[in-house]
Formats: structure tokens, C-alpha cells, sequence
């Protein structure tokens, strides 16, 4: 062995059952900007696959009689080691995804306050007492509800969010006492196996998570093995669904795609806000966010004044190297996904539509794009475009742009300009999604919320809380003889 190969660096490690461990072979992580290698990663193989979801399923009994003080020092534990890692953390972020730096910043912010919430959560989640005399046949009765996890949780993680997204399913699953065994996306491995090394240094017992970047088949036995009973995956429409085909008896949660709307309703009047914050957030993440705008309905009152200064908001937004702290718009995730893009902006003006700005591809990177007269049939408007695209529609009164807003397959959230609470209201009840954001564009989301869809948009909902009631099942005990 030569000098030169002595200081080879070896791939980054997977995480089995805790311990870090090379594969039988390594993937290559690119840069999306300009497709340098990043880092490789350790590609487990099926024995090490096998290793995982057996000391997963080994220990879930312990892990879930663990002290909840004990889950919640650990989870606490990470949240401090990610802040203190955090511009670690950006940069690993922004290399393997393309995401600008400082959305990448703002992610590891939140990964920190999700684990902090799930520290919180795991001292708090209890079940409760219900009383039973509220019929006859119930005097002397009380029933006590308990939590219960369900059993390891499988979860498949998506590129767009790869460290918080990873950790809004590791936290909650960690906080219930249920082991987790993580599938980061192929694109994006090394701010989920980054986690696995703070996670490592915790006191969870052995087989409490494994961070394992399979492909093909392996995932396949993943989603199969009937030891992984819960599943959470965030991802793509499609491969949700024929997930849920392949495990139809498995408890799963799944957050999909959206062609979210943001609607301009006649009420509102601050146009150059609207136009800042929709061009910013259909724009942020090169648009690869479930919950960026793309879809924009605007009132015709208001289409005149507004659409010039979107169009100028968007026109602004500074594009490039996103390792460029001033840059807010970078590449796509791969070249492929941007030829995509195009294609569908191309389409759309094959059959009528207009180019206000943008639609131009070099390499992974679209320019920030804004089309106007498209035809309802086309993609751009009833598909996920997943880049950086809006679509403006006009609207003539609020209950027409509720309907083009509900003409979708996919209902995650929507976003509402307006200062009319009877209008918000009527948001609220008429929009077929899982949230209403009023005066603000559909992409708000807090980490400790409720969050999913309805529709082609998922079920189950993530949010600390909510995984953690999602990942648990209630059982009951009832009590006899008791006096109240």
C-alpha cells in the first residue's frame, strides 16, 4: 500500500444499531451546483440491513419501558450538539442538497427546536383518567388511557428538508420510546448520517436508531418486514402510494406532494408584501419545498397593481453559488429535475401561456419563473412542479378563487391575503387542505404544529405532538371498585 492510499478517505459511515459501520460498496454524493463530489457514504448491505431491524426490534420493549426523563436528556442532548455544530451542520446541508445557505442555516435552526420540542413532549405525553359512571353499567369503573408505541418506525426522509425532515420523524419516534431505523434520500445522506454521529453520543440503548442509506431492493425489504409496523415517509405522490400498496396491514404516515396557491383576495392592500413574500417563498429552496407557492390567484381588482410588482420581487431575488451568503435561489437537485422544469414551462407556453420572467435551464439551475395565461390542463398548474415557478390566475371574487384553488389533486396548505375575518373564516371552512395560513403564503410552517394534507396530499399529520400520537396506539385499563 502506497503512501497516496494510506490516506484514502474512507466513505462515511452508516449507522447499524448505533455503531458506525463501512458497506459492501459506496455512493457518491455531487454537489448540485456544479456536480463535484462532495463526500462518498457507506452503502450497507443486506446483513448489516438485517442487523438493524433485528436489534431494532430486539430492544423495543426495553427502550419503550425507558424513564421518559431518560428520552427526553437524550433528545435535549442532540438539540444542544446540533446548535453547536450548526455552521457544520449549513455547510453539509448546502453542499449535498443546493439549498442557499441561508435557508440551510434556517433549517439547522429548526432541527434544534424540534428535538428541544420533543424533550418537552416526552415529559408531557401521558395518556389520562376517564370516568365511567357517566351510564349505569359503569358505577365503580375508571378507565386509564396509556400511549403506547406501535413498534419501530421506518422512516424514509426526502432530499428537499435532509436534516429536519429526518429529524421531525427520529424526535418524535425517539420521544415515544420507539427505535427508528432512517432512510435518508440517496441525493442527500450525509446530514442524516451527521445526525447519527450526535445521536451516537447519547445514552440511547443499542439498536435505538441505524441510519441506513439502501437502495433499490433493500428498501423494498424495508417496507416489507413486518418488524417495522409504522412507516413515515415524505416524499413524492407516487412512491407514497404504491408504498402503502406494498404494506397495505402497516400503520403509515405520509406527507406528499402540493401545488399550493396563495390567494390575493379584493381586501387586501398591501400588494408590495404579498409580492415579496410570494416571490421569496415560491422562489426559496429553488421551489423543492411541498409548501412553496406556486400557484398564485389573484382578484382582478387587484391583478394590474400586483402582478408588475411580483414579477419585479421575483426579478430581484439573486441567484447562484449557493454557498454565497447573499444568494437566494440555487440550483435544483440534479440536472434532470431541472430539465423537468423546463420541459413543463415549455409545455405551458406550447399551449398559450406567457413568460413574464424566467424559464430559461444552465445545468440544474432554472431561473426564477413567472407565467400567466396558462390553460388549467396544463402541468404547471395540476402537477407538483417542485422548482421555481409561479402561475398566475386571475379571480373574480373570493368565491372563485377558492375554487381554482380547490381544482387540485393535492390539498397540503394554502395561503390567504386578506384582513376580512368572515373571509377567513369562510377560508378555513371552503378550501379543501389540511392548513390555512391567513395573511401570509402557504409555506409557514412551526415545527410543533399539526402539519399534513388531505386529498393527494397524505394522511397522518407530523408536528412533534402529532407524530408522537401518530407513532402510539391507546390502550386501556379499567379499573373496578372505585369510588369517586
Amino acid at each position: 500500500m502506497g503512501l497516496m492510499d494510506a490516506f484514502t478517505p474512507q466513505p462515511r459511515p452508516c449507522w447499524v444499531a448505533g455503531r458506525p459501520e463501512q458497506g459492501e460498496r459506496a455512493l457518491e454524493v455531487l454537489h448540485p451546483f456544479d456536480g463535484t463530489e462532495v463526500a462518498s457514504v457507506a452503502v450497507p448491505g443486506r446483513d448489516q440491513v438485517e442487523r438493524a431491524v433485528a436489534a431494532a426490534a430486539a430492544v423495543a420493549k426495553e427502550f419503550r419501558r425507558t424513564p421518559a426523563h431518560v428520552r427526553a436528556e437524550a433528545l435535549l442532548q442532540v438539540s444542544r450538539s446540533l446548535a453547536e455544530r450548526a455552521e457544520e451542520i449549513a455547510e453539509t446541508i448546502t453542499a449535498e442538497n443546493g439549498k442557499p445557505l441561508k435557508w440551510a442555516e434556517i433549517e439547522v435552526s429548526r432541527a434544534v427546536n424540534t428535538f428541544r420540542f420533543a424533550a418537552e413532549e416526552a415529559r408531557r405525553f401521558t395518556g389520562g383518567l376517564q370516568r365511567l359512571d357517566t351510564e349505569a353499567g359503569g358505577v365503580g369503573r375508571m378507565a386509564i388511557v396509556r400511549h403506547v408505541p406501535r413498534g419501530p418506525v421506518l422512516a424514509v426522509a426526502p432530499f428537499n428538508f435532509p436534516l429536519n425532515l429526518v429529524a421531525h420523524k427520529v424526535a418524535p419516534a425517539l420521544a415515544v420510546g420507539a427505535p427508528v431505523i432512517v432512510k435518508p434520500a440517496s441525493a442527500t445522506p450525509l446530514s442524516a448520517l451527521l445526525l447519527g454521529e450526535v445521536l451516537a453520543e447519547t445514552d440511547l440503548p443499542e439498536g435505538a436508531f441505524s441510519i441506513l442509506p439502501v437502495r433499490g431492493k433493500d428498501m423494498d425489504a424495508l417496507v416489507q418486514d413486518e418488524r417495522l409496523p409504522v412507516i413515515s415517509f415524505t416524499g413524492s405522490t407516487k412512491v407514497g402510494w404504491s408504498l402503502m400498496d406494498a404494506a397495505p396491514r402497516k400503520h403509515v404516515v405520509m406527507e406528499l406532494g402540493s401545488n399550493a396557491a396563495a390567494i390575493i383576495c379584493p381586501d387586501w392592500t398591501d400588494l408590495d408584501h404579498a409580492a415579496q413574500r410570494i416571490a421569496t417563498f415560491g422562489n426559496y429552496q429553488a421551489g423543492q419545498s411541498c409548501i412553496a407557492v406556486q400557484r398564485v390567484i389573484v382578484d382582478r381588482s387587484k391583478a394590474e397593481e400586483f402582478v408588475p410588482k411580483l414579477v419585479a420581487a421575483v426579478s430581484a431575488l439573486k441567484t447562484g453559488d449557493p454557498h454565497d451568503p447573499e444568494v437566494e435561489v440555487g440550483p435544483l437537485i440534479d440536472e434532470d429535475n431541472a430539465r423537468r422544469v423546463e420541459e413543463w414551462v415549455n409545455m405551458a407556453t406550447d399551449v398559450g401561456a406567457r413568460v413574464l420572467l424566467g424559464g430559461k435551464r444552465t445545468g440544474a439551475t432554472v431561473e426564477p419563473t413567472v407565467l400567466t395565461g396558462v390553460p388549467k390542463t396544463a402541468k404547471v398548474w395540476t402537477e407538483e412542479i417542485f422548482g421555481p415557478v409561479l402561475v398566475v390566475s386571475v379571480a373574480d371574487g373570493v368565491e372563485d378563487a377558492f375554487a381554482q384553488a380547490n381544482d387540485s389533486k393535492y390539498g397540503l396548505q394554502a395561503g390567504v391575503f386578506t384582513r376580512d375575518v368572515q373571509v377567513a373564516f369562510e377560508a378555513a371552512a371552503e378550501l379543501e387542505v389540511g392548513g390555512v395560513i391567513i395573511g401570509d403564503v402557504p409555506s409557514y410552517r412551526a415545527d410543533q404544529m399539526p402539519y399534513g394534507g388531505v386529498k393527494g396530499s397524505g394522511t397522518g399529520r407530523e408536528g412533534v405532538r402529532s407524530a408522537m400520537e401518530d407513532f402510539t396506539e391507546e390502550r386501556i385499563t379499567v379499573l373496578t371498585g372505585i369510588q369517586l
